[in-house]
């Protein structure tokens, strides 16, 4: 049999409708943590440094349904109807390793101590530190992390009290920080606490006021760890703007902004495939020579969107792929050549450049 196959971009909703309606977070939930075992095994997340971005993103709707909750949408600098998605990313190879989309405003603030269960469930023990806005959850739930020994980062909202404490601040007490990256903001200064008492946070915290950082104010960084040094700490939660960029990126190259459904649950199944995705084109940059920084657009235009044909033969599956300008590079890239493949019946997949 012989066919034509064009690769391109995630099935919508034209194509997922069928069988999203028939699963549930459960499905999403278990595959998330069959992936991530296979992301350790193949080097795509660090199971032991285990430190983790959080963040939300808000998935606009542009219709008037009543039943969606109102939530805070960057892009529109304004509250929206919309989906609230969660996601978590390896800081270490910034590549997302979970992502909800069955989220409330009356369980939103848990997802973090959802997060520590599946990793917990998928490594075998807590992650070690989590990196997140303050927005993210609550001084509460900063304490439950805190009692299961899972180290925090996050910043503190400048309440009255603490503007005035920033104010206060003496110019001797300022120290000068000087960070391993390029750029204009890679010397900051830092006055740092070593035991503040927050309102709702069962003990103290360590806090740092940062200035120079490229804000007009001055960023405020709690956490719970009193062993990792002062310009580590600030680094770490520099880099934490990184899971912005996966989000742009998945947002650009897999249409992760465009709903297929009001409904939650078929978004989380969407936000799942995207998470699948990003993890399949970080494999594959991985194995490209010279492309290992690049974005998944850039590849889906140059390698993905590669027409060719599919010859079946007995149990053996050949895709023949057209020759095109970059073909030289899937050349070198260190593919396999014949992949066996167990949900199909174990057969062999095979690829060919013309």
């Amino acid at each position: 049999m012989l066919r034509c196959v064009r690769f391109g971009r995630l099935p919508k909703k034209s194509a997922l409708t069928s069988y999203s309606y028939r699963l549930a977070h459960g499905h999403q939930q278990k595959f998330l943590a069959a992936l991530d075992k296979k992301m350790i095994a193949g080097g795509l997340a660090t199971e032991s440094e285990a430190i983790f971005d959080l963040d939300f993103h808000a998935i606009m709707h542009w219709g008037t349904d009543p039943v969606l909750e109102k939530n805070y949408v960057p892009t529109r600098s304004q509250r929206a109807r919309s989906v609230l998605t969660f996601f978590a990313q390896d800081s270490g190879t910034h590549n997302l390793v979970y992502a909800n989309a069955d989220l409330s405003k009356a369980t939103q603030n848990r997802e973090a101590i959802a997060f520590c269960d599946h990793w917990k469930g998928v490594s075998g023990s807590d992650p070690k530190m989590l990196i997140m806005d303050q927005k993210v959850t609550t001084q509460p739930v900063l304490g439950e992390l805190d009692a299961r020994g899972v180290k925090f980062a996050t910043l503190r909202m400048r309440s009255p009290a603490l503007v005035k404490r920033i104010k206060a601040v003496a110019p001797g007490d300022w120290k000068t920080v000087a960070l391993d990256r390029p750029g204009p903001y890679n010397r900051p200064k830092v006055c740092e606490d070593a035991a503040v008492k927050l309102t709702s946070y069962p003990g103290t915290v360590r806090q740092l006021i940062v200035t120079g950082l490229g804000r007009d104010a001055p960023t405020v960084i709690i956490t719970n760890d009193e062993q990792i040094k002062t310009k580590a700490l600030i680094a770490q939660y520099a880099r934490r703007m990184t899971i912005e960029q996966r989000l742009a990126e998945i947002i650009q190259a897999f249409c992760a902004d465009a709903l297929s459904s009001t409904v939650n649950l078929n978004v989380d199944l969407d936000i799942m495939l995207c998470v699948l995705a990003q993890a399949l084109i970080a494999a594959l940059r991985a194995r490209l020579p010279g492309y290992a920084t690049v974005t998944p657009d850039v590849l889906q235009r140059r390698f993905l969107e590669t027409p060719g044909k599919i010859t079946t033969s007995g149990d053996t599956i050949t895709v023949h792929l057209d020759r095109r300008a970059y073909a030289p590079v899937l050349r070198q890239a260190d593919l396999p050549h014949n992949t066996q493949v167990p949900w199909w019946g174990n057969r062999t997949l095979r690829y060919e450049i013309t």
